[in-house]
């Protein structure tokens, strides 16, 4: 395999500033892998960092700039999104390729992007993927991407309408409401 390198790379404008007043002010996106009988399944969510509320995610059976493009177009098309939001990253292929700096630009998002090898700067992500794992992936076997597809459905709605954060005593749709 021939390891490109990377066409587009962004400042860190996010600058671990995980607390955010205001919904749709600042989103963060990452993918994770989740393993099946037949194979891993690829996740990619976006969450804003207003209420840490999961706005779309996507399963696919790839880690391509697609599975990325067509989360965020799903988060753009469900919120009401006016200039100002940016998008924080981590450095994967996915979010510096042509097509991830397209939708970007389309879109009037500005991209932020962790340092090299920095997971904390990423790290309300991190949390999300983490916490959905421990309470509901680690505690299943899949068959197939359709168990993984229902198992996270159902964890998403639970995690943003019912799930209290200890912090505020919310839920993060809870948190995004009063903010908005």
């Amino acid at each position: 395999m021939r390891y490109q390198k990377a066409l587009h790379k962004y400042p860190n404008l996010l600058n671990r500033q995980f607390d955010q007043a205001l919904p749709n002010q600042f989103w963060v996106t990452d993918i994770t892998y989740i393993s099946t009988a037949k194979g891993m399944v690829y996740m990619c969510a976006v969450v804003d960092l207003c209420g840490k509320m999961v706005i779309a995610y996507r399963i696919g059976s790839d880690m391509t700039a697609s599975l990325v493009t067509d989360t965020i177009r799903e988060a753009k098309q469900k919120e009401k999104v006016t200039d100002g939001l940016a998008l924080h990253s981590d450095q994967g292929s996915q979010y510096t390729s042509q097509a991830y700096h397209d939708l970007l630009t389309e879109y009037h998002i500005k991209p932020s992007m962790s340092s090299p090898g920095c997971p904390y700067d990423n790290a309300a992500m991190e949390n999300f993927f983490g916490t959905l794992k421990t309470e509901c992936l680690y505690h299943m076997k899949f068959a197939n991407r359709t168990e993984v597809e229902q198992a996270v459905a159902e964890y998403v709605q639970f995690y943003n309408y019912e799930r209290i954060n200890l912090k505020d005593g919310l839920t993060p749709f809870e948190i995004r409401s009063k903010a908005a």
